[in-house]
């Protein structure tokens, strides 16, 4: 009988030491478990001016195109002789560059306009913004010379409100001179 009650209190001290313990193991794991993801939600991502730089300090050159798609920045650079050609892909995350092709057999005429304009990508992201604030997500020169309009800077910004903005910016003097509510496109793309 004291064998018994021996074991049935050793038993219960057991039970009553491991509990609490086991409750703060389980609690640990579980933390564990979600640090991960609430790190990753806690860091910044990459800004489209990040981005850009990322871009040009593994390619030197102009940038001609910007496209946020998911967690990756899609650069395109132009050297400055307009000889060469990039499309670089930018971690969103991380900042981490990656070449997916490079020429270096491009028509330097083709991108005359491009490098000759004063207001870069990464300055005209910043007009297109300070018009509409929110978070740039699309900055693309374009020379269409088939609409019959002189070159641009078309930037799309995301607003705050849910609501995305399509600017153009003047390349010489930084201007923004269009702003429309893409929104109401009924094949508005989204890449978040």
């Amino acid at each position: 009988m004291k064998r018994n009650v021996f074991v049935s209190a050793a038993a219960s001290v057991v039970l009553l030491t491991a509990a609490p313990l086991a409750t703060a193991a389980t609690a640990s794991a579980d933390s564990a478990r979600t640090a991960p993801a609430s790190a990753a939600a806690a860091r910044a991502d990459v800004s489209a001016e990040q981005a850009i730089a990322a871009a040009l300090k593994d390619y030197p050159g102009v940038v001609e195109s910007l496209d946020r798609d998911g967690n990756i920045w899609h650069v395109d650079v132009i050297t400055k002789d307009g000889k060469g050609h990039a499309e670089l892909e930018v971690d969103a995350a991380t900042g981490k560059v990656s070449r997916e092709n490079v020429d270096k057999d491009e028509n330097p005429g083709e991108h005359k306009g491009l490098l000759a304009a004063k207001i870069t990508a990464a300055q005209a992201a910043k007009a297109a913004v300070a018009a509409h604030p929110g978070t740039t997500w699309t900055v693309e020169w374009d020379s269409d010379d088939d609409s019959g309009k002189t070159p641009y800077w078309h930037v799309e910004v995301r607003g705050s409100d849910g609501k995305t903005w399509d600017a153009s910016v003047d390349p010489t003097t930084g201007k923004v001179t269009a702003q429309t509510d893409s929104d109401s496109d009924s094949d508005s793309d989204d890449n978040s």
